[in-house]
């Protein structure tokens, strides 16, 4: 009874001190997240809109990518927008990096991995619109003569912010944000005090810091089950960075992870088929081990 009574305090101390650490992040990033979905997201929408009639190509493929890390809507949400962005005539390159980039990245994650150091947060930033960019140059030039994207039966979402009342409005979004990653980060931080007491950090020097290059594929690959929330994997990276993970193995588990939460997966299988979903995976795959590579080099 002493020795659970101990245990259940040591999970308590690295809780307790696991949530100070992010939890102003997580409000910051749910208030920021809601600002923009009540007041920008129409706007960020329409300069994609815009598109059509402006621009090269590959400006257009980085606006795209840009756009789409700013853009505040869950892959589901930002699958009946790019569909009414198809049939409005923009390119599917353009489609490609702007659905790449959003499904990655979002304003409300930005926030979530400032707690994870200034480092970490560029090579997020910076990666996500790299892998943006890239999928769309590949888009450009291996299916100039075919469409990649199936958007039939895909209709515009149904706008949730709709209040009357502005700040009503803004106050249910943010209720709305709470209700989609609350618990979510609750379960992060638990999982991160109890990795923290149990896993000894020679471990995951080991796992994903020591050998960089199985440490960058070993990211990649428990980015895929391990992945549910964004703000809910943010205590559990940075348990593992504090442990010796190195950033290009974090930054292959941040590729992967949300490119492969099972949410996003059977919304883009929908939209791609099954040839173009397998080209999918093996894009994300070879790019976040070759990101992740990359950037162990550089630091």
């Amino acid at each position: 009874m002493e020795t659970l009574k101990t245990e259940l305090t040591f999970i308590w101390y690295y809780l307790d001190r696991q949530f100070w650490q992010i939890f102003p992040y997580w409000v910051i990033g749910m208030i920021l997240g809601s600002v923009i979905s009540v007041f920008f997201k129409n706007k960020i929408h329409s300069l994609m809109r815009e598109m059509k009639s402006n621009g090269g190509s590959l400006p257009g493929i980085i606006i795209a990518s840009l756009l789409g890390i700013a853009s505040p809507l869950c892959m589901y949400g930002t699958i009946p927008i790019a569909a009414s962005f198809s049939k409005g005539g923009i390119k599917d390159e353009w489609l490609a990096s702007f659905m790449m980039s959003s499904i990655l990245l979002n304003p409300q994650l930005i926030i979530y991995s400032a707690a994870l150091g200034t480092k970490v947060l560029i090579v997020r930033i910076l990666t996500c619109f790299l892998c943006g960019i890239i999928a769309g140059l590949l888009i450009r030039f291996f299916f100039k003569k075919s469409s990649f994207f199936s958007f039939k039966n895909f209709d515009e979402p149904k706008n949730k912010d709709t209040d009357p009342n502005i700040f009503m409005r803004f106050l249910k979004n943010i209720y709305r944000n709470i209700k989609a990653t609350g618990l979510y980060f609750l379960i992060g931080i638990l999982l991160s005090a109890i990795f923290q007491r149990y896993v000894p950090k020679e471990a995951v020097t080991f796992i994903f810091g020591g050998n960089e290059a199985w440490g960058v594929l070993m990211a990649s690959t428990i980015g895929v089950p391990l992945y549910v929330c964004g703000g809910g994997t943010i205590p559990i990276l940075q348990a593992w960075l504090t442990n010796g993970m190195s950033i290009g193995s974090a930054a292959a588990f941040m590729i992967t992870g949300p490119a492969t939460k099972i949410t996003n997966l059977g919304a883009l299988k929908a939209v791609l088929g099954i040839k173009h979903f397998i080209i999918y995976w093996a894009f994300i795959i070879v790019f976040s081990c070759s990101i992740g590579l990359l950037i162990n080099i550089i630091f």
